[in-house]
């Protein structure tokens, strides 16, 4: 378990700084494309690579933001209830969440193989690059999901200061 533990922690270093790159690249591509446009000489690649980009922080992105704070979420109504009603709630929520990004992760495939002839045009690369990203990450936060519930099952809400995920 510890040498899963230990994979899993390389893997999540990794991850938050193929995130930080990405969104540095996304800069300075977006910067250098929009001064290359004013000089009169535009960069019609660097929109495609930065949108492709995107995709990937987006989700990475997501994971990343849950694994180290959790998401934003709206828990007013739940604080009223008891501490047993607002586990109860807390993994009825997880179990939605978990179920909605099955669903992104199964049509995310779907979408991502049906746009594998589909081609940036100015960089010759696949579309699904950018689509695959939705499954990918998807399962990349039903792992983190999953391992949250684990880490915090004798007391879900102490997970991020008496809040659910």
């Amino acid at each position: 378990m510890k040498r899963l533990s230990a994979i899993y922690d390389a893997f999540c270093y990794v991850e938050e700084h193929v995130v930080a790159a990405f969104i540095a690249i996304i800069t300075g591509l977006i910067f250098v494309s929009a001064l290359s446009r004013f000089a009169g000489f535009p960069l019609n690649w660097a929109q495609d690579v930065a949108m492709l980009l995107f995709a990937w922080v987006v989700f990475l992105g997501a994971d990343v933001a849950l694994r180290t704070v959790g998401f934003i979420k709206v828990d007013m109504l739940v604080r009223r209830f008891p501490v047993t009603v607002q586990k109860v709630l807390h993994y009825i929520f997880a179990a939605m969440a978990i179920a909605l990004l099955l669903v992104i992760a199964y049509f995310g495939t779907q979408l991502a193989i049906d746009h594998v002839k589909r081609l940036y045009q100015t960089v010759g690369i696949s579309y699904s690059w950018a689509t695959a990203s939705a499954p990918v990450g998807s399962v990349l936060l039903i792992i983190t999901y999953v391992r949250k519930l684990y880490m915090n099952r004798h007391d879900p809400l102490v997970s991020e200061g008496k809040e659910a995920l």
